[in-house]
């Protein structure tokens, strides 16, 4: 286990909505306070997981590289911002990245082969019958990844 002083990259899953903000801010936080980089990550869902659940009448290849080409550009707008708020506060390094597959499996993977030495994200993604179905993607990176995960709810964080 690697001690506080350790921590040199902080990994932020994002989903875009607007808790990724909140959790953006804590995590830049937590950055700046070790003098680390911050590093987020998106993962587009693959269309395959909902294969049960409809049919639908388009071409999936497509509709996934179209959702993959919109993430990467939300994503280096959303950098650029964090570039700008982070300025001054520590962080070394912003940079983002845009994964496809299995949203938890793709932020402990991808945290791992980054030697990412702490997770900062949300507690709430998910809602309603996809959190029934497909279970809390916080409480699986919780359970699964091999560095310390800090777990912010978004709803209660930044009370005034």
């Amino acid at each position: 286990m690697k001690s506080i002083e350790q921590i040199k990259k902080v990994m932020t899953p994002i989903d875009f909505s607007d808790n990724s903000k909140i959790i953006a801010e804590s995590a830049a936080f937590m950055a700046g306070s070790f003098q680390a980089s911050l590093v987020f990550v998106f993962i587009v869902q693959k269309f395959e997981d909902y294969s049960g659940f409809f049919v639908p009448q388009m071409n999936i290849p497509d509709f996934e590289q179209d959702l993959f080409d919109q993430a990467e550009e939300k994503m280096r707008t959303f950098c650029q911002e964090m570039e700008q708020f982070v300025q001054g506060k520590g962080v070394t390094e912003v940079s983002g990245k845009v994964l496809v597959g299995d949203v938890a499996e793709q932020i402990i993977s991808y945290t791992t082969d980054q030697k990412g030495d702490l997770i900062v994200m949300g507690t709430h993604g998910y809602k309603g019958l996809e959190k029934i179905m497909f279970g809390s993607v916080a409480d699986k990176v919780v359970k699964t990844a091999l560095c310390p995960v800090l777990t912010i709810n978004p709803y209660t964080c930044c009370e005034d």
